[in-house]
């Protein structure tokens, strides 16, 4: 490189997203370190003529999946992010590792099969303070908000920062704020990529599991698109196969939001919207009373958006 500089080297990173038995899914390979990491592959300018090329390609070659919908995230260049020998095949050591990162819905959580080593995860075990269908979970008040408050004190604008992110002192749950809840808690020292990234131990709790690098800020940030997108868009039928029940529509979008949804305020929206129609089949075998199947207007979706569908279900409901 020309007076020394660093060579950068770009790479794209891959949040596939899948839902599964009401759980949200990522896949994720597994590195030398035992860390979970995002599907990351290299981009080639010589040999990959676009970025979203050069994605489904790799994608397909390290997992055996073909990706559908595609959606470029964000740019990840912080320095030190990646170590380049370790993702990167003969880069050199003083490398900077710019990742562009993608989001990708699939309705398919197959296993990804021999000789692939890519699995499916739920990713609330990377964000277990997320799923609030069941309520608000326990550890962010017994456990996160006592430090974030030791960390915050004296200090007002940490403490605003606190309250807004975890909904405290009566501020609002804010389901799309993924990546500022994590980003805090890294700030904070209080996840073990805080430490490790710095040389220092890990915090005195666990919360959630590790991933490699920075890929649990990228998982973060898709998350908080998906959150946000999926009230004004309807991307959640990426998710759905072909043909689906109301109720199970419903599920998705619960487990995406981590929240309950009001069922009644559900299929009215929908209703509004067109965006499903009727098949006229029913679902059987399930045990339960037969549930009519539906399908998605994809060409009544190219003008529509989706407001109002992920209306929370509020304590007095």
């Amino acid at each position: 490189m020309p007076g020394g500089a660093t060579p950068l080297l770009i790479g794209l990173s891959a949040v596939m997203v899948a839902v599964e038995d009401d759980t949200p899914l990522v896949l994720v390979t597994r590195r030398e370190t035992g860390e979970d990491a995002l599907p990351f592959g290299p981009f080639n300018p010589d040999e990959h003529r676009t970025f979203d090329l050069s994605l489904r390609g790799w994608v397909r070659e390290q997992t055996g999946f073909e990706l559908g919908y595609v959606e470029q995230l964000y740019t990840f260049g912080d320095k030190d992010r990646e170590m380049p020998e370790a993702t990167l095949s003969g880069a050199p050591a003083h490398a900077r590792v710019i990742s562009v990162g993608y989001l990708a819905l699939t309705p398919d959580a197959r296993p990804a099969g021999a000789p692939f080593e890519a699995r499916w995860q739920g990713w609330y075990r990377y964000f277990p303070w997320e799923d609030h269908r069941s309520g608000r979970p326990a550890m962010i008040d017994e456990e996160i908000v006592p430090r974030l408050y030791t960390w915050a004190a004296g200090k007002e604008r940490r403490l605003e920062r606190a309250r807004i992110a975890f909904g405290i002192d009566g501020a609002r749950w804010a389901e799309e704020r993924v990546l500022d809840r994590y980003e805090l808690l890294y700030e904070a020292g209080l996840v073990a990529e805080c430490g490790r990234d710095a040389g220092l131990p890990e915090p005195d709790i666990r919360l959630g599991e590790t991933m490699a690098s920075d890929h649990r800020r990228i998982l973060a940030t898709a998350i908080s698109r998906l959150r946000g997108k999926i009230k004004y868009r309807p991307v959640v039928f990426e998710l759905m196969p072909e043909r689906f029940t109301l109720s199970a529509l419903q599920k998705t979008m619960e487990a995406i939001l981590g929240l309950g949804l009001h069922t009644q305020n559900f299929r009215r929206a929908l209703d509004k919207t067109g965006l499903v129609q009727g098949t006229g089949a029913m679902e059987t075998g399930t045990g339960g009373r037969p549930a009519a199947l539906y399908r998605y207007c994809r060409d009544q979706a190219a003008a529509t958006a989706a407001p109002g569908l992920a209306t929370p279900r509020r304590p007095a409901d």
